[in-house]
């Protein structure tokens, strides 16, 4: 399977900040492109964000971090986040899910 966002980005409009486009067990992957602010809240399941498009600002729990296109950004369930500052051609691919134990984050290429 192979989802292309362009299409999918060109149907929204700012009513509709995004768009599920995939769902399989307890992954739910989405096209998010907020328009001015992002006034999202707090959600119930992890997730990662993939940069799709544009620049600015995250704050994950309080903590700011600068963000390009194709960066992965995680953000564990309950901690609230944002994307601040961002681009006019902000957009995002994100994908939430349920998982037990924690992230190992590893840093080192093989």
């Amino acid at each position: 399977m192979q989802i292309t966002p362009q299409p999918i980005l060109d149907q929204l409009n700012p009513s509709e900040l995004f768009a599920e486009v995939f769902r399989h067990g307890t992954v739910s992957v989405e096209l998010y492109q907020p328009t001015g602010t992002d006034l999202q809240q707090p959600h119930e399941r992890d997730e990662i964000y993939i940069i799709l498009k544009g620049t600015g600002i995250f704050n994950n729990g309080g903590i700011q971090h600068p963000f390009n296109a194709g960066d992965f950004i995680f953000v564990a369930k309950g901690v609230e986040h944002r994307f601040e500052q961002f681009s006019n051609d902000f957009c995002t691919w994100v994908i939430f899910y349920t998982a037990e134990g924690k992230p190992i984050f590893n840093l080192e290429r093989p």
